[in-house]
């Protein structure tokens, strides 16, 4: 949220792709519940499914998309991070905060005015 890092997730070519990997693993590996993407990391608040761990579920996205973003970027290397921040949902008030914090995300970091403006969410996902 600080803005650190490379902000490759900026460009609207690999928010999509990376959107669209984010919904096609929906009841596949796991229930999408709530995600966004920000400029330079993603928020994502899901239930895997049985036989599925949070690591291989994203592990999923992150492949899908590293090579893919990497040829529209037209640069090799490391495109995502190597690991990820996870936390377990404590309670169902628990569950709304981050539920609610996801949405808020691009609005507090000042890219829109309202969660439904942010193109590359939940709130805001407008399906070519």
């Amino acid at each position: 949220d600080l803005g650190r890092g490379p902000v490759f997730l900026k460009r609207p070519e690999i928010a999509r792709l990376v959107s669209e990997t984010i919904i096609r693993f929906d009841g596949e590996k796991y229930v999408l519940k709530n995600w966004t993407v920000m400029p330079n990391h993603v928020h994502l608040l899901v239930r895997t499914l049985e036989g599925f761990t949070l690591s291989e579920a994203i592990h999923s996205i992150k492949s899908f998309t590293a090579l893919r973003a990497n040829r529209l970027l037209g640069r090799k290397g490391r495109f995502w991070s190597p690991d990820y921040f996870d936390r377990f949902i404590r309670n169902y008030i628990h569950f709304n905060r981050v539920y609610t914090y996801v949405d808020e995300n691009p609005v507090k970091a000042g890219l829109c005015s309202t969660p439904s403006d942010w193109q590359w969410s939940r709130a805001g996902w407008r399906p070519e």
